[in-house]
């Protein structure tokens, strides 16, 4: 089982290597990371770089693709590789899925056209855009393709894809097995639990850069 997971310049860290971390643990596991070249990529703020062990053209028929988010993830498609392979794998994908604004680069590629799909809460409406209905759920299954909202939901996700792939006691022994047990100092972790200012100010933030943490 090959599972192929996108890297591109500016990628967000934890969108790639959280489900590398779960998935590539399933029995019988084969993960590559893939870009429009091999080669180091920087992350979104450049101080991080992760190797791509393959080109898009290398990887053809992968039974898993993970596509990362981005505070800029649409700049992702700019040469048109990106959406080209990702139609043409997933003619044959058994689960195409992707973490926080990489729904986005699967939206804007075709493949989530009519579907139920997540992603950042600050980018939902970019997602509904595209013809997606757009839902904050954490995880969201809509037929083969899994979506997950912000950065750290990738983890939650590659549990969950887990499960469906080996059973539930595969993805609890992994979950076991990386201690992923949470218990953050602080209830804030989406719009509707986060101080209320706080929300206000990152929507004004995105509004002012168009990103995220600029």
């Amino acid at each position: 089982m090959q599972i192929a997971i996108l890297l591109y310049p500016g990628f967000t860290a934890l969108d790639a290597i959280g489900p590398f971390e779960t998935l590539s643990n399933l029995p019988g596991a084969e993960t590559v990371f893939v870009a429009e070249q091999p080669g180091a990529l920087r992350n979104d703020n450049g101080t991080l770089s992760m190797l791509a062990d393959a080109s898009l053209a290398e990887v053809a028929r992968p039974d898993i693709v993970v596509v990362p988010g981005s505070p800029n993830a649409l700049a992702a498609l700019e040469t048109g590789a990106v959406s080209a392979w990702l139609r043409d794998v997933d003619r044959t994908t058994t689960w195409t899925t992707s973490v926080c604004t990489g729904s986005l680069i699967l939206a804007a590629s075709g493949l989530l056209k009519g579907r139920r799909a997540t992603s950042h809460w600050l980018y939902l409406e970019e997602l509904a855009s595209y013809g997606v209905e757009s839902t904050g759920e954490r995880v969201v299954f809509d037929d083969k393709y899994v979506t997950a909202a912000g950065v750290s939901s990738g983890i939650d996700m590659g549990l969950a894809l887990a499960g469906r792939i080996a059973g539930d006691r595969v993805a609890q022994s992994i979950q076991l097995l990386i201690e992923y047990d949470p218990q953050p100092p602080y209830d804030a972790g989406s719009p509707e639990k986060a101080p209320a200012d706080i929300v206000e100010e990152w929507r004004g933030r995105k509004v002012e850069t168009g990103s995220l943490f600029a």
